[in-house]
């Protein structure tokens, strides 16, 4: 468990906020946020005023890092790169996620190594990690301005022939009683462009590799394109699927056989393949998984 409660012994009265700078070496402001949460706690009740003096000890819920092995496929002084895994989340989603990528993120770069992009929990491939805030800041406005050019590979039902791209705009659901799909094309929704070239074709399962380049950084963007142009992504249990598999999926009650009859792949296959971009210095990473070759995965 990554999130763990631990007991500190207070040898002297001091400022909370300056013990927990000294402690987990933060600055004031994250120390601050600590208190914010909660996650500071005398007597088994949390501490809530930012301006306590603390003389006895305490217990911090705090995040631990817990690796299980995986590598960065490149690191220097700055940021890291990994070639994630499917069905492993970037973040935990609360207190209780027992691993995600940050516990490798963290073990690898330190306490303040962290994530600069998303990449959904299913989707394989390349996640860049920075090491410190500077390189925090700096790669995640370069994906905010699109500075940072990336590329994905993805198998989809039926036969593509010829590139394509789809402009249509994506808009956020808030309502999920017709379908569970989390975005939507849609008028109102903001400006979305993703480009398109197949690279084979299957005809055994009637399936394309495509890569798919994104120009723009919406929610399940690609996803919701490829559905839109009637070619959904293998193994994507949300777009392409009935409402009562898509609602059974969420719920965790969609067996790996009804997954595989009903998308024709037991993960969604896609995959981050490459990213293109500065910082300091030109680089172009290129995963090492031969996703090209994971026709063993479509049913």
């Amino acid at each position: 468990m990554p999130f763990i409660k631990e007991p500190f012994q207070i040898q002297k009265p001091i400022k909370l906020f300056l013990f927990l700078m000294k402690k987990f070496d933060i600055t004031q402001r994250e120390a601050q946020r600590f208190i914010d949460k909660g996650r500071v706690y005398l007597k088994g009740e949390p501490i809530l005023d930012k301006s306590a003096i603390v003389d006895k000890d305490i217990e911090i819920l705090y995040f631990k890092p817990q690796s299980k092995g995986i590598k960065p496929i490149f690191e220097n002084s700055d940021f890291l790169i990994y070639d994630k895994p499917s069905g492993i989340l970037v973040h935990p989603n609360c207190v209780a996620t027992p691993y995600s990528m940050l516990d490798e993120i963290r073990t690898h770069g330190g306490s303040e190594a962290n994530a600069t992009h998303r990449i959904d929990m299913e989707t394989s491939g390349l996640l860049l990690a920075s090491k410190h805030k500077k390189a925090e800041r700096f790669l995640k406005s370069s994906f905010e301005h699109k500075t940072i050019q990336k590329k994905y590979l993805a198998w989809v039902k039926g036969k593509v022939t010829q590139p394509f791209e789809v402009t249509k705009p994506i808009k956020l659901r808030n309502d999920y009683s017709d379908n569970k799909h989390k975005v939507e094309i849609s008028e109102n929704g903001k400006y979305a462009k993703t480009e398109f070239k197949p690279i084979k074709y299957n005809s055994k399962f009637d399936s394309t590799l495509i890569e798919c380049k994104p120009q723009t950084g919406r929610t399940h963007q690609i996803r919701i394109h490829l559905f839109y142009s009637k070619h959904p992504i293998l193994g994507d249990p949300l777009y392409g699927t009935s409402f009562e598999v898509a609602s059974k999926y969420l719920e965790g009650e969609l067996s790996k056989e009804e997954r595989i009859s009903q998308t024709g792949a037991k993960r969604l296959l896609l995959h981050a393949n490459s990213l293109e971009f500065k910082y300091k210095n030109r680089f172009y990473i290129i995963s090492k998984t031969s996703f090209e070759n994971l026709e063993e995965l479509i049913f």
